[in-house]
């Protein structure tokens, strides 16, 4: 079977269909474009339609290659973890228009944004916090990847910052209410990090609640969120006394990241 071959009897959408033929057969995906006539060994062949099931079955491109790009970073993807979203670097880039010396990224995953901040500001401390010990150690192995030296714990929110204080709190929250249809699409990834009480907002709450007493005077405080959930959050953000409240659109116009900050 040759590469044309494959590609054409690859029941998924064609760009995936390249991806997969290039992590299966080891070629980079501009050969595979380029070399449409070339043969595949028996054992390409089963890898690639292997893949190829396991993505008719819905599982994530990303998990498939264990790895997704973000904020220019190659990352390890794993069920442990959320496949970061092309929309969550909008939360990178607000934060990197903040002046701090210091950031805490709150339920890291894979350590996306941790990693990516780091990467802008060498010079920042950066601790990275996650509840889920099995994607703790995928958010290590990709701090060692990349060779970025950040500082990890392990606990719930801000469990584990206990008297420490911080420029910049960043989170990319569970903001899912229970019962989402769109839950269905989402099977493969790990409930827990997208799935946040019956309005979806039970952890935004319960971050913000701590947050403004783990802020240094100034520090700013930034959310992504849901769709139709700006308003509320803004409210919860006032409430708790952070000011300059506002939301953030991302590319498709979506309001996407509510912040504040504190006197």
């Amino acid at each position: 079977m040759t590469i044309e071959q494959a590609l054409r009897t690859a029941a998924v959408d064609a760009r995936e269909a390249r991806l997969l033929l290039a992590a299966a057969s080891g070629f980079s995906e501009a050969s595979v474009v380029a070399y449409p006539e070339r043969s595949l060994t028996e054992e390409t062949e089963a890898r690639f339609r292997g893949y190829v099931d396991r993505r008719g079955k819905g599982e994530p491109v990303a998990y498939i290659l264990g790895r997704k790009e973000f904020y220019g970073l190659e990352f390890a993807v794993n069920p442990a973890v959320l496949i970061p979203r092309p929309e969550t670097e909008l939360l990178v880039e607000l934060s990197l228009e903040r002046e701090f010396s210091s950031v805490a990224d709150l339920g890291t995953g894979c350590g996306a944004i941790a990693l990516a901040i780091k990467r802008q500001r060498p010079q920042a401390r950066v601790v990275a916090v996650e509840s889920s010990a099995a994607a703790l150690v995928v958010a290590q192995r990709n701090a060692v990847k990349h060779g970025l030296v950040i500082e990890f714990r392990h606990g719930r929110w801000l469990e584990p910052l206990a008297g420490e204080c911080f420029d910049l709190i960043v989170s990319n929250p569970p903001y899912v209410a229970e019962g989402d249809p769109h839950l269905a699409g989402l099977a493969f990834e790990p409930a827990r990090a997208l799935v946040s009480g019956p309005d979806g907002l039970s952890a935004i709450r319960e971050i913000v609640a701590a947050a403004p007493s783990h802020l240094a005077p100034g520090g700013w405080l930034m959310l992504e969120h849901g769709i139709g959930q700006e308003v509320t959050v803004r409210t919860l953000l006032a409430q708790n006394g952070l000011e300059e409240v506002r939301t953030w659109p991302d590319l498709a116009g979506i309001p996407r990241v509510t912040g504040g900050k504190v006197k």
